[in-house]
């Protein structure tokens, strides 16, 4: 973060809550316009990866609920947070990518390819 982000939290931030992944949410101190929405962010307690949000915060970043709802448990069908690996030497690449050696299985069932009548 730079000093600048951090100096308006300082000046200008209102704690809100934090995640376990150490990222801090803040929303603006002051009252805003009648009309307008008060501030809000984040403060990334490692690495600044926006997906690395979750969903509970983001929709409280977003104005979607007034209230953080960290009070959810977890579901059996939720997966922990994967980060984007794309353009890392982890990247998915799919089977018959040029960079996975170019060869495929064998199309199988009934696929037929077309050929024109004479």
């Amino acid at each position: 973060m730079t000093i600048g982000t951090r100096l308006f939290t300082l000046l200008r931030g209102s704690p809100v809550g934090s995640d376990a992944d150490g990222n801090r949410y803040y929303q603006d101190r002051r009252l805003p316009p009648p009309g307008q929405r008060r501030r809000r962010w984040v403060m990334y307690g490692g690495v600044k990866e926006a997906s690395a949000i979750p969903a509970e915060w983001h929709s409280w970043l977003h104005y979607t609920t007034d209230a953080p709802l960290t009070g959810a448990p977890r579901r059996a069908w939720q997966k922990p947070h994967l980060p984007n690996m794309t353009g890392t030497a982890l990247n998915y690449l799919p089977p018959g990518h040029d960079y996975k050696g170019g060869h495929r299985a064998a199309a199988t069932g009934d696929y037929e390819s077309w050929t024109p009548e004479s």
